[in-house]
């Protein structure tokens, strides 16, 4: 088993792909034994083909593809169902999070792991993106933490390394990974945020949009409300494996 998959959701990011790969491997190759797992959302353009042609020569890399877009969370737990490893980085496929990040993570999960932490949330301290997507963005992270008592400063950001039990154990819905840190805690677990660095986009452009941050995300706000209203977590009080027999 490896010790880590890092999953990464992808739609038409085809001048992106082989960079991001590299990185990839010059982040990890000797630092842990892994895996990589490319989800491909229903490009149009060549990037199932680039996949293809560059797995041939990387063993490591697994490629999954669905026939259409069904969007970046239902990608990520696409990838997060097919890994083998027990601990989950998930990353964007378009270059502007930065996978030497990733060991960080990795390594900040398992120093807390005894303390309950199940999820490290990367944390864009000088965020490389148009004015209109950082304030939306910390609109979005300002309404989350006031309705679902969520302090985690960055929960928009892709980079994560997680526990993935703790993952199946929280009910899926679509936009997931915006909410993924309330979710944890809400589902018994810790999560702590490390800085990490951001960068522009290379190539291309975004095909995972952020017009809908404010209103989809106030509906999504309330259904998570609901799962968490939902929610028990009750105190046992006896355990009969722990009888001395």
């Amino acid at each position: 088993m490896p010790d880590l998959s890092v999953v990464i959701p992808v739609r038409n990011e085809e001048d992106n792909i082989r960079l991001l790969i590299e990185e990839v491997r010059q982040s990890l190759d000797g630092v842990l034994d892994y895996e990589l797992i490319y989800v491909n959302d229903g490009s149009n353009d060549a990037t199932l083909q680039i996949l293809e042609e560059y797995r041939t020569g990387f063993p490591l890399l697994h490629v999954i593809s669905h026939e259409i877009g069904v969007g970046q969370s239902t990608a990520v737990r696409t990838g997060i169902m097919q890994a083998k490893s027990s601990v989950i980085a998930t990353l964007d496929g378009d270059g502007q999070n930065d996978p030497a990040d990733i060991p960080v993570l990795y390594q900040a999960l398992k120093k807390h792991a005894d303390s309950g932490v199940v999820l490290v949330n990367g944390h864009r301290k000088a965020r490389k993106d148009t004015y209109i997507k950082r304030l939306s963005s910390r609109l979005a992270n300002g309404i989350r933490a006031w309705l679902l008592g969520d302090d985690t400063p960055d929960t928009g950001c892709g980079l994560k390394v997680f526990n993935r039990e703790a993952y199946q154990a929280i009910p899926f819905f679509d936009h997931l990974h915006r909410f993924l840190p309330a979710m944890m805690i809400n589902g018994g677990g810790k999560v702590i945020s490390v800085e990490v660095n951001h960068r522009e986009r290379r190539l291309g452009l975004s095909h995972y949009g952020f017009f809908d941050r404010l209103w989809v995300g106030i509906f999504d706000i309330l259904g998570v409300i609901w799962l968490k209203s939902r929610t028990t977590h009750p105190v046992v009080s006896k355990d009969s494996d722990d009888d001395t027999h």
